[in-house]
C-alpha cells in the first residue's frame, strides 16, 4: 500500500488571556506545557480544507446575490404607481405594481387637460398634479406615518396647467400660454410666482416642459420649440425664445424628456424624434415602422416612445448625438398610448380604448426589454399622467 506523504507544520498554540478569575493553576500549567509543539497534517487534510472553504465562499456568494435581488424585487413591489382621473373631480390615483388600486384622493381641483404629458411630477417625496379646469396644480407629499400620499396644498396658475416639473428647487408650471416658475422651501412650493414668460404662440397648443442646465425647454403642438433662461436661484428670467435648425418639415412638436443639457422632443406628426442642445436641434431620427412617436421617456442609455396611432412602445439608444432605433415594439397595446414613465427597472404606460383606459406597468431589464408586471383597467378614458414613486427613501 503506497504510503501517504506527511508534511510537519509547526502550530504555535497561543491561549487567549483569559480574566483572572477564571484562570486556574492547572490552565496555566497546561499553557507553558504546550507553547511550541507540532500537528501531523497530511497533503490530503490542507487539500480538503482548501475545497470546503471554496464551497463556503461560493454559497456565500450566491446567497448575497439572491439576497440582492430579493431586495431590488421587494423594493419594486413596494413602488406606487400614480396617475390622475382628469375628471371635473379630479383625484389621484395610487395604484402597487401589479394595478391594484390602492388609494383615490381628491386633488381638491378639476381636470379636463388633453394632448399633454407631464400632468403629474415627482420630487423625492413631493408630487405635483395639474388641475387643468380650475387652473391650479395640487401639491401631495410622502405621509412619514404611513406608506401613501398625503395632500399639502393647491397652488395658483397664471392659466389652464397642462405640464409640471421640478428642479433647482422649484415647482415649474407651464399653462395654456405662459411658463412659470415657485420656489420651494422648507414650507413647501410658494402660491406665488416669482417668475413667468409667455410662450412664443400661446395659443393653448403647449404640450409638456422639461428642465435643463440653467433652462427649461418647452413644446407646443403648433410647431414650435423653444427655450426660456432661469437665473442663479431657479427662477423664470428673460424671454422664451425658438430653437435654431428646426426642421423645415415640423409638425407637432409633443412630448420631451430631458437629461443635463439634452433635450429628446418627439416631432410626431412628421414621425421623428429630434436632440435639442444649447438652444439647437442638432439631431433628428425617424420613427421607422411606428407612426407618431407621442410621448417620450428616458433614464439609463435607453429612450422609449409611446406611439399612439401605432399602439406600440419603441426602445432607443441614445449617446452623444445619437439617437438610434434599437427596437421598433417592446410593448404593444389595444388603446392609444397618451403617456410613459420609466424609472430604473420599471416602466408605466397609459393607454385609452374607447370609454376606458389602462395603466400597464412593466419590468424593464437590462437590455431594456418590458414583461408585463400589472395591469389596471380604469372606466374613464380622460385619465391623464403617470409617475413612479418609490416607497423607500433612498431610492426616489
Amino acid at each position: 500500500m503506497k504510503q501517504k506523504q506527511r508534511v510537519t507544520f509547526p502550530v504555535a498554540r497561543r491561549m487567549i488571556r483569559r480574566p483572572a478569575q477564571f484562570r486556574s493553576a492547572g490552565s496555566i500549567a497546561g499553557r507553558l506545557q504546550t507553547r511550541s509543539s507540532f500537528r501531523i497534517v497530511t497533503v490530503e487534510d490542507t487539500y480538503m480544507k482548501k475545497i470546503v472553504c471554496g464551497m463556503t465562499l461560493l454559497s456565500l456568494m450566491i446567497a448575497g446575490a439572491v439576497a440582492a435581488q430579493g431586495t431590488s424585487s421587494s423594493r419594486d413591489d413596494q413602488a406606487m404607481i400614480v396617475t390622475a382621473s382628469n375628471t371635473a373631480n379630479n383625484k389621484l390615483m395610487i395604484y402597487n405594481t401589479v394595478g391594484t388600486l390602492l388609494e383615490q384622493l381628491p386633488t381638491g381641483g378639476a381636470g379636463g387637460v388633453s394632448g399633454n404629458a407631464g400632468g403629474i411630477a415627482q420630487d423625492h417625496a413631493r408630487l405635483a398634479v395639474v388641475n387643468f379646469g380650475s387652473g391650479n396644480v395640487s401639491i401631495f407629499d410622502k405621509d412619514p406615518a404611513h406608506t401613501g400620499l398625503r395632500y399639502e396644498k393647491l397652488v395658483p396658475a397664471l392659466t389652464n396647467p397642462v405640464s409640471v416639473a421640478f428642479g433647482n428647487d422649484h415647482l415649474y408650471i407651464l399653462t395654456a400660454s405662459y411658463i412659470e416658475s415657485h420656489r420651494i422651501d422648507r414650507h413647501g412650493v410658494e402660491s406665488a410666482a416669482d417668475g413667468e414668460a409667455k410662450l412664443v404662440i400661446g395659443d393653448g397648443s403647449a404640450a409638456q416642459l422639461g428642465t435643463l442646465q440653467g433652462q427649461l425647454v418647452i413644446s407646443e403642438k403648433s410647431n414650435a420649440i423653444e427655450t426660456v433662461n432661469l437665473d442663479g436661484q431657479g427662477a423664470v428670467i428673460g424671454s422664451t425664445g425658438l430653437v435654431a435648425n428646426i426642421p423645415a418639415n415640423v409638425n407637432a412638436p409633443f412630448g420631451l424628456a430631458t437629461r443635463g443639457n439634452d433635450a429628446y422632443v418627439t416631432i410626431a406628426h412628421a414621425n421623428e424624434i429630434s436632440l435639442v442642445r444649447n438652444n439647437a436641434v442638432l439631431t433628428i431620427t425617424g420613427s421607422g415602422t411606428q407612426s407618431a412617436p407621442c410621448w417620450v421617456t428616458l433614464d439609463g442609455p435607453f429612450l422609449f416612445s409611446s406611439n399612439s396611432p401605432s399602439k406600440s412602445v419603441s426602445r432607443y439608444v441614445v449617446y452623444g448625438e445619437k439617437i438610434i432605433q434599437d427596437a421598433a415594439v417592446v410593448a404593444s397595446f389595444n388603446g392609444d398610448p397618451t403617456d410613459i414613465t420609466y424609472r430604473s427597472d420599471l416602466a408605466a404606460v397609459v393607454d385609452a380604448n374607447g370609454s376606458v383606459s389602462h395603466v400597464s406597468i412593466f419590468n424593464v431589464d437590462e437590455d431594456g426589454n418590458f414583461t408585463l408586471k400589472g395591469l389596471a383597467t380604469i372606466n374613464s378614458a380622460t385619465t391623464n399622467g403617470i409617475a413612479i414613486m418609490r416607497a423607500d427613501h433612498d431610492s426616489y
